[in-house]
């Protein structure tokens, strides 16, 4: 059985995954949790567990409206912290690092009417502080990855590099989302393309690369794009409200996509493109294990 300690308590990653390996996989992981709010963590010897989960972090931000002190918060938490812990890790033995990277490194998504897709070629830029912050710890806890004297890794450490989480009880747009599909009776009709990953098919996936000591970067998602208006017509659906899509606000959301400011900022955030090329994201192991609209109809249940 493989001991895990994550550390930062009460994340929404956090617990859900220590809830679904506790319900799927009871024999091959054991769990615990270390608050990382005040420095009491260091105090703790990570001897004895063979996996660390970083999960600590501050998440989006309003990257508009932020000051100085603020944006050293942020490295300081999702840089600096997570690559003290990665190091603490190491010299107390700990086998493998989990650290959660983020999509954000590669930038923005792409406005809506221009397409965006990551491959592994492409190269990390991020486009603000908070992006910046979590590539930093990206490459700095990668760096202390090192190989045992029998050419078997000493210390393994595995990058996600995530897609717009999204479940029950979730944050950030997605819930916005869903409140839209339930009230409004007409959404634009656009054509767009985003990854995301359902939080279920994120849990079965660290449960792999824990339980099989898997080691680099990864791009887990969905095994399909999602598209904003299908979303919203089949969340609505599910709460038994009827949304019709419209071509002619479709064409609405063309315009307001070049008016400067909040408008435009806001039109390319909901009906931009941003995906991963899929071959990226399979491996040698099933995580997807719900498809988009099974994971709508567990999130919305």
């Amino acid at each position: 059985m493989k001991r895990v300690l994550i550390t930062g308590a009460n994340s929404y990653i956090g617990v859900s995954f220590e809830k679904y390996a506790k319900e799927h996989y009871p024999e091959k992981l054991s769990i615990d949790t270390i608050n990382m709010i005040d420095g009491s963590w260091r105090e703790k010897d990570f001897f004895g567990y063979d996996v660390v989960y970083h999960v600590a972090g501050i998440a989006h931000a309003d990257v508009g409206n932020v000051d100085e002190a603020a944006k050293k918060k942020y490295y300081a938490i999702n840089t600096d912290l997570a690559i003290e812990t990665a190091r603490k890790a190491k010299m107390d033995g700990v086998k493998q690092f989990v650290f959660m990277s983020s999509a954000i490194i590669y930038g923005d998504s792409a406005p809506y009417g221009k397409s965006k897709k990551i491959t592994k070629d492409t190269k990390p830029k991020p486009a603000n502080f908070y992006g910046d912050s979590k590539w930093q710890a990206d490459k700095k806890v990668r760096a202390l990855a090192s190989d045992g004297l029998d050419g078997k890794r000493e210390f393994i450490v595995t990058v996600l590099r995530p897609p717009m989480i999204y479940g029950k009880g979730s944050k950030g747009n997605y819930p916005t989302l869903a409140k839209v599909a339930k009230v409004l009776p007409i959404f634009p009709d656009v054509q767009n393309e985003r990854s995301m990953l359902y939080i279920g098919n994120l849990c079965e996936f660290l449960s792999q690369v824990m339980i099989r000591s898997e080691g680099g970067v990864f791009w887990p998602q969905n095994s399909t794009y999602s598209n904003t208006s299908h979303m919203v017509r089949y969340i609505g659906r599910l709460h038994g409200h009827r949304v019709v899509l419209s071509k002619f606000m479709g064409i609405c959301v063309g315009i307001g996509c070049h008016v400067p400011g909040k408008i435009g900022g806001v039109v390319n955030k909901a009906f931009g493109n941003l995906t991963y090329d899929k071959s990226m994201s399979n491996y040698d192991f099933m995580y997807q294990k719900y498809s988009l609209k099974e994971s709508l109809v567990e999130t919305e249940g």
